[in-house]
């Protein structure tokens, strides 16, 4: 399975209660098909006080971003700002990502 979404990836959620935001891609799972990106699908964790190898992690409230579905998710054209869908191309050897919107390049 080719990767469309790479880690670094500016993209836009197009469904769920985030969307419209726009962050970038900190981590992606592609055995479950999804990503984490920054700012979006805050979570709370509620972490109890813990001792590990004499170091002593404090109690408190923890806020992560929690994985969405990579359906959810479209990149950014670097164009135009607007959601994209993505083609790959063979330029040599080596494939590239492409805007379907514009046709620019995301890969350099």
């Amino acid at each position: 399975m080719k990767r469309k979404i790479r880690k670094g990836d500016r993209v836009i959620v197009v469904s769920g209660k985030d969307k419209g935001t726009v962050g970038e891609v900190i981590r992606v799972i592609p055995e479950e098909s999804r990503v984490v990106v920054q700012g979006v699908n805050l979570r709370i964790k509620h972490q109890a006080q813990t001792q590990s190898r004499g170091k002593t992690i404090p109690s408190g409230k923890i806020e992560f971003e929690a994985p969405i579905s990579i359906s959810n998710v479209m990149l950014v054209d670097p164009k135009d700002g607007k959601p994209t869908r993505v083609r790959i191309e063979r330029k040599g050897e080596k494939p590239i990502r492409v805007s379907t919107r514009t046709g620019t390049p995301i890969d350099k």
